[in-house]
């Protein structure tokens, strides 16, 4: 892994390929610990950087204008002396020379380069359309959202976090909508079998059509809608279609310039690349679990924000260990769930509340130690559960599961290695 600059010697420009929370929050940084040199923030995107969480809910709705989703005021990045390219694609990268091209011709040369590409969101093979769309960037949910009003129906295929809070902000919009799901439930990479039970009844609750166990054989689009078509010969068809099928880490850039790539592009620690002088952090990072875990991607907000301050800090010399556990939330028909930690489907759950009144706090333990969190109503319970999380330590089930017990006072034992084989 390339080594840390001394800041006093070395590190003149910074360049910045993202302009996403990792990436801005990276050059928010570099200015507010101090660097005086050049930064330049480059995004692929024609707006500032924004809250991209709010492309499935209120950008998506038509609540929030865009404007008022930018991450900061437009005067900012100028009063900051950070360099804010817009619209703009980095092509090449020779990290040899340190230089970066951009799809204008442009090369800029860099003491340090972050890569904070993102991800772009995956496609079905052969769909395509008109009526069919993805969702990633603001410019999707307007197009996304002017296809609804027109059409008045949508078919999500796909029941995971944005799938699911698409169908839930195209009912608030007057849409009749469908669900499906290849797998037997709902969210069924962040929740536990009971809690998807309740969210898929929350969903119907609202008037969404949510069907599991699809295997989707066709989807055709023609005569200005769309049909699905399931192996065993259920039927569908909408107006609009959305493909929420999961999010592909953007390397092309890295995997090009010969950067080590797995499933992300690899970092160590400190989120630097196999390459001298280049870091990478956010959605497109794969970095090493805590403890000894999984090595894993992130794609929530809040664990590319934390990844884009701690790539900046190594970038400036002041590396410090990174034990954030990542964390995400989800706001659907009034009900907010939060999640954090790295959960996998042998995962026992101790539960706090009631999942039938959607009330509760369900802990994931593995080896009796907390490893996630999925809360519903409680944001209490789950910022104290990311630092049990944090902790690492062994846990009195009895006393995690009784309420009269509060969570700061489960009484600890001796930490636990939870390194498990590679995906």
């Amino acid at each position: 892994m390339s080594a840390v600059p001394n800041p006093s010697t070395e590190l003149s420009t910074v360049v910045i390929v993202g302009s996403g929370i990792a990436g801005a929050s990276a050059a928010q940084t570099l200015r507010s610990e101090g660097f005086r040199g050049r930064v330049v923030l480059i995004g692929d995107e024609p707006s500032p950087p924004y809250r991209r969480p709010a492309v499935s809910k209120d950008l998506l709705s038509g609540a929030t204008a865009a404007e008022k989703a930018a991450l900061k005021p437009g005067s900012f990045w100028n009063e900051q002396d950070i360099e804010l390219i817009t619209g703009a694609t980095a092509v090449g990268l020779d990290t040899r020379t340190r230089r970066l091209t951009l799809a204008s011709g442009e090369t800029l040369h860099y003491s340090a380069l972050l890569l904070a590409t993102g991800g772009r969101a995956r496609r079905l093979d052969g769909v395509s359309g008109a009526h069919v769309f993805t969702l990633r960037s603001m410019r999707d949910a307007e197009s996304l959202r002017a296809s609804i009003r027109r059409t008045g129906s949508l078919l999500v295929i796909g029941g995971g976090l944005i799938g699911c809070e698409v169908a839930a902000t195209a009912r608030s919009l007057g849409a009749e909508v469908t669900v499906l799901e290849r797998d037997p439930s709902l969210l069924g990479r962040i929740v536990p079998p009971e809690v998807s039970a309740r969210i898929a009844t929350l969903h119907r609750e609202n008037g969404v059509d949510v069907c599991t166990d699809v295997a989707l054989s066709s989807l055709e689009v023609r005569d200005g809608s769309a049909r699905a078509l399931a192996d065993d010969g259920r039927c569908w068809s909408a107006g609009t279609v959305l493909v929420s099928v999961g999010t592909v880490p953007e390397v092309t850039l890295a995997a090009a310039a010969g950067l080590r790539v797995h499933n992300g592009i690899t970092v160590d620690g400190q989120f630097r690349t196999s390459a001298d002088g280049v870091y990478a952090a956010g959605d497109a990072a794969n970095i090493p679990g805590v403890r000894g875990g999984d090595r894993y991607r992130s794609e929530h907000w809040n664990g590319a924000q934390a990844q884009g301050i701690a790539a900046a800090r190594s970038i400036l010399g002041t590396p410090q260990p990174f034990t954030d556990v990542p964390w995400g939330w989800s706001t659907q028909y009034g009900h907010n769930v939060q999640f954090a930690g790295a959960t996998r489907f042998d995962d026992d759950y101790v539960v706090r509340g009631s999942i039938a009144d959607r009330d509760f706090t369900a802990i994931a333990v593995r080896k009796d130690v907390p490893v996630g969190v999925i809360a519903v109503g409680r944001p209490k319970d789950l910022r104290t559960v990311r630092t049990l999380i944090a902790r690492g330590r062994k846990v009195d089930r009895a006393a995690l599961a009784d309420e009269s017990v509060a969570l700061t006072d489960v009484p600890a034992g001796e930490r636990e290695g939870l390194k498990t084989p590679a995906r």
